[in-house]
């Protein structure tokens, strides 16, 4: 089911946000390597979601 999909696509965007949100925290305290670890799973994230994303989109596509 698209539903389904468009689920799991918003999940890795939230996902996402907060490892961004958590690399921007380590960056402003001037903790870089648990940033650019925290930027690296965002980047991973952000990835999937695209990835998710597209076959959500693809599915609705084949529903109509």
């Amino acid at each position: 089911m698209a539903r389904d999909e468009h689920n799991k696509a918003a999940e890795q965007h939230d996902n996402a946000a907060k490892s961004h949100r958590a690399a921007a925290e380590h960056h402003g305290k001037g903790d870089h390597a648990k940033g650019k670890e925290h930027s690296t799973n965002a980047q991973q994230h952000s990835q999937n979601a695209r990835q998710s994303s597209e076959q959500a989109h693809a599915k609705s596509q084949q529903q109509k």
